[in-house]
């Protein structure tokens, strides 16, 4: 299916709306209990054939957080906002070398800077380190610098551990393949652990048409200051979250994938890139699946599709994922995935507006996902939605930090029972 662009404005108008009132006639009984922390595994096996159910345009309708609804987490975890009021479209969140912060704005073109944590759980201090940004996304830091992913090219500023405002005007690295607002825009960076690379995350175009710029649905690879650019994984429709598992050379990264084959086609997924590998998109999808859109076209790149490591939900959206290593949370949960899932559009009932975890074993998914933060969805018939998980990162004190692009905030993890 593809979607006409009267469609692609309405969905972007209910995904990125700024949240209605809450409905003050709505009774507190009107919002569903929320659902039980749950376990999911989606199976190769299991996967359904194209189009078995009809491809759906069901896009949520961000609103103010309803009377009566509330966020579930495991025991002895907690949330709270961190920071609120003042955002646009806040979507990136990365911490500076010195514990700050860095929150990208996408609409308001700004990157902001939130410092430390009050007695009440919040940001002490809230600082505009830099304006005048194109969609600004990803930020990734070097020794003297912080590097922006705006849509089109990646900048950098001069940057020193507690600076608060940038120190000179930003300089363009590379340019980058744009896009506007109904194409896959966002540009995520990550820097190699001793600074000699940094990768560069960049989505399709379109559904499942190929590529004119072989460029895009791919994780390029260069130098800090723009030299020697290669393509490090291709065939990836649309990575955003990168981050290296710790204590390893191992880059993972999470992927949307294609929309308009059903509601169980096709799975997103967390996968370790290896270099030089193709992932499918167009032609295959998740392994040597045939996409049959494109049937018979490239047999060749369907034999040489690299299954991923774990099957998601089909269109939950995945956005964002850390690997734990603070020290607030329980033991177990040290090298362990955390995930954000932005929420589906293309599926009869809802599914995402959620963070999960991914248990790692032995270095690989230890099989499927539980829920770990919900509520923000208020139940899978309900086009109502409150909040809609996007970046994370983990402060020095070890709590998680979650940017959500649908109330206009962030938010802030919390464990407080015994080890």
């Amino acid at each position: 299916m593809r979607l006409a662009a009267s469609a692609l404005t309405a969905l972007f108008a209910c995904a990125h709306a700024p949240p209605d009132p809450a409905d003050p006639a709505d009774p507190p009984a009107g919002v569903p209990p929320a659902a039980p922390l749950e376990h999911h595994s989606v199976r190769f096996d299991d996967l359904p054939a194209p189009y078995a159910t009809p491809s759906v345009f069901n896009p949520p309708h961000v609103v103010a957080r309803p009377r009566g609804a509330s966020l579930r987490l495991p025991p002895d975890f907690h949330i709270a906002p961190y920071a609120e009021g003042g955002f646009d479209l806040p979507r990136w969140v990365a911490v500076a070398p010195g514990g700050d912060a860095f929150v990208t704005d996408a609409h308001a073109g700004t990157v902001t800077v939130l410092r430390g944590v009050d007695a009440r759980g919040r940001a002490r201090e809230r600082h505009t380190f830099a304006t005048g940004l194109t969609q600004p996304f990803g930020i990734a830091f070097m020794p003297g610098y912080v590097y922006v992913g705006d849509v089109d090219e990646v900048v950098r500023f001069p940057y020193q551990p507690g600076d608060t405002q940038a120190r000179g005007p930003a300089e363009t690295i590379a340019p980058l393949p744009g896009g506007g607002y109904h194409e896959h825009w966002t540009r995520n960076l990550l820097f190699a652990k001793d600074f000699t690379k940094l990768y560069v995350s960049i989505g399709s175009s379109t559904n499942d048409d190929p590529e004119r710029d072989p460029e895009r649905a791919a994780v390029l690879e260069m130098d800090p200051d723009g030299r020697h650019r290669r393509i490090f994984a291709s065939g990836t429709r649309n990575p955003i979250g990168m981050a290296w598992r710790p204590g390893t050379g191992e880059l993972w990264a999470v992927v949307q994938e294609r929309d308009g084959m059903g509601d169980d086609l096709v799975p997103d997924y967390v996968t370790r890139l290896a270099p030089g590998a193709f992932y499918g998109w167009p032609y295959a999808y998740l392994g040597p699946h045939e996409d049959p859109t494109h049937g018979g076209e490239r047999p060749d790149l369907v034999a040489e599709t690299r299954a991923p490591d774990l099957l998601l939900q089909a269109h939950l959206a995945v956005m964002d994922l850390v690997f734990y290593d603070g020290p607030m949370f329980p033991a177990d949960w040290r090298g362990d995935a955390i995930l954000s899932l932005h929420g589906s559009w293309n599926r009869s009932r809802r599914v995402g507006y959620e963070l999960a975890r991914v248990h790692v074993d032995g270095g690989r998914p230890a099989g499927g996902y539980d829920d770990f933060v919900t509520g923000w969805m208020l139940a899978p018939d309900d086009a109502r939605v409150w909040g809609r998980p996007v970046g994370l990162a983990v402060l020095g004190d070890g709590s998680l930090l979650v940017v959500d692009d649908g109330g206009r905030m962030v938010w802030r993890v919390t464990f407080a029972g015994g080890s």
